[in-house]
């Protein structure tokens, strides 16, 4: 999935490149309005990232083009927290709205928010090598082997094979399967990984779950 990031401070533009980037989204970063639609000419977004205090075109301004040029889901990123402010951004198109400085963790918990809302959070049709998921059939292939798997690890495996070899952080997974709001803990997340693992292991085609120690967990998939 693509995030396109704008914002006139570099070091916030290269922070939010980072978190993004290991949470598995590919990142288009534009310093200001005009460049960011120049970028929409090359390729289309997912969703934007986009601070409100910019010379020339503010944020609100560019929202209003995102929107009307692009139609993708904005999240405006801004150092003011007035009502004011919000309401401006709301009434622009914007779909959330976060104050700097804000906690990165925080930042992706609202993006998956917003994606889920979109329905963009995967595509209905995955494919990894061999293995292929049907998000509107619920159906796990490889070959002619069907994994029948319960709601939770299809969710898992979903997301894991939609970036395959890419690393995906704990927390990214633990909210774009369980929930935002999701209040237990990280155990949670190691059964299901485990269960997957059992499941993956006989299988032949070289398809497994990789432990990246600190950070999380990727699908391994040999030729891709």
């Amino acid at each position: 999935m693509k995030i396109l990031v704008v914002d006139d401070d570099p070091n916030i533009l290269e922070l939010v490149n980072i978190h993004l980037s290991q949470a598995g989204y590919e990142v288009i970063k534009a310093a200001n309005g005009a460049l960011a639609l120049e970028k929409l000419d090359e390729q289309l977004p997912d969703l934007a990232v986009v601070d409100v205090m910019m010379p020339g075109m503010d944020g609100f301004e560019l929202t209003k083009r995102l929107r009307s040029e692009a139609d993708i889901p904005v999240l405006l990123l801004t150092a003011k927290g007035e009502l004011e402010d919000k309401e401006k951004g709301f009434l622009a198109g914007s779909d959330d709205y976060v104050v700097k400085p804000f906690e990165p963790r925080e930042l992706l918990f609202r993006i998956n928010a917003i994606l889920r809302r979109y329905d963009k959070a995967v595509d209905v049709l995955i494919q990894a090598g061999p293995l292929r998921i049907n998000r509107q059939s619920y159906e796990v292939s490889i070959g002619k082997k069907v994994l029948l798997l319960p709601l939770k690890e299809f969710e898992l495996l979903s997301v894991l094979a939609s970036k395959p070899n890419q690393v995906f952080e704990r927390d990214f997974l633990i909210e774009r399967v369980w929930g935002f709001d999701y209040e237990g803990d990280e155990q949670t997340l190691n059964v299901h990984i485990k269960r997957l693992r059992d499941k993956l292991e006989g299988l032949p085609e070289g398809i497994h779950i990789t432990t990246v120690r600190g950070v999380g967990y990727k699908l391994e998939v040999a030729g891709t």
